[in-house]
């Protein structure tokens, strides 16, 4: 028997608790992890409130992410013992997920934790510090550098643009941290924010092409706030998208496209193929501050998930919030 926090549909109202189930309630799968973290993405808050229907089948066990190491595999090239991550793919969908003691899945949805993370570190970076770190793979591949000017981070507060941060100001990157939270000025900079801007100044209705203010941007907000950034993006400037916390519109022109060159690059961390993954993966190992990760980080158990994403909706949540299954 293990714990796990368990999502049902009544009508058109999901309630969770935290149930005892059998290992036999699990799902097929080639791995089998005994789970040490899991962790709350905004995707996860939008599947346990019903905001979205991010959650296919009921009852489920939620959570997009799980850490933990291996206890039985038939899949080649994961074994017994190793630590592994899982972020996305069909968990909290049509898979049971994270927020349990123990998963099953296929072989093909996890990566090996790589030295020096810990599976805990793993978690506290999760879907939203490998969607950050996928961002900044996508700004060097459209050819930015620490030279080409300032980086903004739209949603600074959040656990994309957190770690999105504390790995672009330890790579060099001068970093402009837009927040609706300016009382948090001071944590943004212990990150590594050089400069902090309140983002009423990009969430409303602008102008097509504005005055051009920096090389790049990691989104995770959309909406009239991306429409926003690009039209004050530097020629040939990059901008990820990799949210849409203010909304899945795009209310704007193609003049940044075609007059400044600027690319707009999608980043999608739910189907990512295993390379991008590893690799993404192993830059985190390499690139991520880990006394910096600590600073974003805090510990609930199973049971405190629900008052976390009401806290995430209400806009009162820092950073990263880790979930110890095992609490």
């Amino acid at each position: 028997m293990f714990k796990a926090l368990l999502a049902q549909k009544t009508g058109e109202k999901i309630s969770t608790s935290v149930v005892e189930m059998d290992e036999q309630q699990l799902m097929p799968g080639d791995v089998s992890v005994a789970v040490d973290y899991s962790t709350v993405n905004y995707k996860d808050a939008l599947a346990i409130s019903g905001r979205a229907e991010i959650i296919r089948q009921f009852p489920l066990i939620p959570g997009i992410d799980f850490a933990g190491t291996v206890e039985a595999s038939s899949h080649a090239g994961i074994a017994v013992g190793d630590r592994v991550v899982a972020n996305s793919w069909g968990l909290s969908q049509t898979h049971h997920g994270g927020y349990a003691q123990k998963a099953r899945v296929s072989g093909d949805w996890l990566v090996k934790i790589p030295a020096p993370l810990s599976t805990k570190d793993a978690m506290a970076i999760g879907t939203a510090g490998y969607t950050a770190m996928l961002s900044v793979l996508a700004l060097e591949h459209g050819g930015l550098t620490p030279q080409r000017g300032d980086i903004l981070v739209t949603g600074a507060n959040g656990g994309v643009g957190s770690i999105a941060i504390a790995i672009l100001s330890d790579l060099g990157y001068r970093v402009v941290a837009s927040t609706g939270r300016p009382d948090e000025a001071d944590y943004l900079r212990s990150l590594g924010a050089a400069e902090v801007i309140d983002r009423r100044t990009l969430s409303e209705p602008g102008v097509p092409i504005a005055r051009e203010r920096w090389a790049g941007a990691v989104d995770s907000v959309g909406s009239r706030t991306l429409v926003n950034v690009l039209s004050q993006t530097q020629y040939r400037g990059v901008v990820t998208a990799c949210g849409m916390a203010q909304g899945v519109d795009l209310p704007g022109t193609v003049l940044p496209f075609i007059l400044r060159n600027v690319t707009l690059a999608g980043i999608d961390s739910v189907n990512a193929p295993r390379q991008a993954r590893t690799e993404a993966w192993s830059r985190l190992a390499r690139d991520l501050n880990l006394n910096k990760l600590g600073r974003t980080v805090r510990l609930v158990g199973l049971g405190e998930v629900p008052d976390v994403v009401g806290q995430l909706f209400a806009g009162k949540v820092q950073g990263r919030t880790v979930i110890d299954v095992n609490a």
